[in-house]
């Protein structure tokens, strides 16, 4: 990518760009504005060490991309509901984002991208993995490609925030989860690559299918998507920050630092519906 402010450093060959040359603390100008959505759209998740956020800095930066999104099972601090805490200790049941996934995929209009911050981090441990499912896709042989063209997937909150709820002893007192339908293969708005879009922590089925050869089709795309040829992995430092692409990879936080601390918190951008 060429740029005359930013300062990239790839780090993979199909995604992944560590960025230096900028303060995301500070009101960012229209070209830095511009860099960074052409950053995101290039490499789908860009990097940033010692970025020392707070919420209302944070929140800044998302909406330089658009409305934030309000998470819709986890609820965010007292005058910052577009905050998602991320935190773990010797006292946590789970982690956020233990298993592959793209952010609430499950709404009708998912989200566009999630910028995380980590201010504590393990000493080591605790990275995160990301996958491009533009790459993911484009590896699939031709006759496969034409064979998902149309198919539709049903995402659905419900099992994953409730499952969640319930190691957190956390009551539901009758509350509704986003669901939706998707298209298999979605086309991005920006770059107008095609992605795969189905993933474990959402993707329930596959409507156009029966039942065993929906399961049979998402068991080899989940594995598929997520092989490590399109991965890149990140290592944390304290007040480092994530931004990634909803759109165009899956993500996974590798819980392997317990009892350790590892904290910060996330803002999320509304998407759109995908096509």
């Amino acid at each position: 990518m060429s740029s005359t402010t930013l300062e990239v450093k790839r780090l993979s060959p199909h995604l992944g760009a560590e960025i230096a040359g900028i303060d995301l603390t500070s009101p960012l100008n229209n070209r830095e504005v511009e860099e960074l959505h052409n950053a995101l759209n290039e490499y789908q998740v860009i990097f940033f060490r010692d970025q020392k956020l707070e919420h209302h800095s944070a929140k800044a930066l998302g909406r330089h991309f658009g409305a934030l999104h309000i998470h819709p099972n986890e609820p965010g601090p007292e005058g910052h509901p577009e905050i998602l805490p991320i935190h773990a200790d010797a006292n946590s049941k789970r982690i956020a984002g233990e298993r592959w996934h793209s952010d609430v995929s499950c709404d009708p209009e998912p989200p566009l991208g999630s910028i995380l911050y980590l201010h504590t981090v393990p000493p080591f441990g605790g990275d995160t993995l990301f996958a491009s499912q533009a790459a993911a896709y484009d590896a699939l042989s031709p006759r496969f490609k034409t064979f998902l063209e149309g198919l539709t997937a049903y995402h659905d909150g419900g099992p994953s925030y409730r499952e969640t709820n319930a190691k957190l002893g956390r009551p539901e007192n009758g509350k509704i989860y986003p669901n939706a339908v998707h298209p298999l293969v979605r086309i991005h708005p920006v770059t107008k690559r095609k992605t795969l879009f189905a993933n474990r922590g959402f993707t329930i089925r596959i409507n156009e299918l029966p039942s065993d050869e929906s399961r049979a089709v998402l068991d080899f795309l989940f594995e598929h998507s997520t092989k490590p040829d399109f991965q890149v992995r990140f290592s944390w430092q304290p007040h480092s920050v994530a931004f990634w692409d909803n759109r165009a990879v899956q993500h996974l936080a590798v819980w392997d630092y317990f009892p350790e601390v590892r904290s910060g918190f996330r803002v999320t951008i509304k998407g759109d519906r995908p096509y």
